[in-house]
């Protein structure tokens, strides 16, 4: 379990790179989940294009370990992300200038506690959901552009992958929690420092090290 106040890295890999990493703060850690706080102002560190532009997706596994890890500030937004227990998604209340913008829904493997942190698996696959819980699929062909190449998923997984999905969009139409209102009027505490980046949390792979 992680302590509230603790910072902790959100990691994503893919094949033995990390290419994504953000430090966040813990709110808590219980029955419902993990909870992070992401702060406008925190370190972040992404896979770039040469022309420094973030990699969205590499068409193979080798094309996210050529592209450079650079260490950027988390701009814009704002993010609560919730892990719930055992989920291979993870779910996110956005803030715009502290107000609720809508959450995201970021379908993911279920979180590996690890060396400071979490590491997970992206899915590419997305869903927007807006504070009237409307919703719509994010990254659709970026998610069958990936499917069947090796190192992402099979069409049978990517059937699991979407199943996931729309079991969370039952939950947004029916206005279940997490999203029936809870948390929408969020604020961090005011001793909380910026979460940064340790070297430590950038040099693991999944197997560890």
């Amino acid at each position: 379990m992680f302590a509230p106040g603790q910072i902790a890295a959100r990691r994503y890999h893919r094949g033995p790179h990390l290419t994504w990493a953000q430090a966040t703060i813990v709110v808590t850690d219980d029955e419902r989940g993990l909870l992070l706080w992401l702060p406008e102002g925190a370190d972040f560190a992404c896979r770039v294009e040469p022309d420094g532009e973030p990699l969205r997706s590499g068409p193979t596994i080798e094309s996210y370990g050529a592209a450079r890890l650079a260490l950027r500030t988390w701009r814009h937004t704002s993010m609560l992300q919730l892990h719930p227990p055992g989920a291979a998604h993870s779910v996110w209340w956005r803030f715009t200038g502290g107000a609720f913008t809508g959450w995201y829904v970021n379908l993911e493997t279920p979180l590996v506690r690890r060396d400071g942190g979490i590491d997970i698996v992206d899915h590419h696959l997305d869903i927007v959901v807006a504070p009237d819980r409307s919703w719509q699929w994010k990254d659709e062909q970026d998610f069958a552009d990936c499917t069947g190449v090796p190192g992402f998923w099979t069409a049978d997984e990517a059937a699991v992958i979407r199943a996931e999905g729309l079991r969370v969009v039952a939950a947004v139409e029916a206005g279940r929690f997490p999203f029936d209102g809870t948390l929408c009027g969020f604020r961090p505490d005011p001793a909380w420092p910026r979460p940064g980046l340790g070297a430590e949390s950038l040099s693991v792979s999944p197997g560890g090290g």
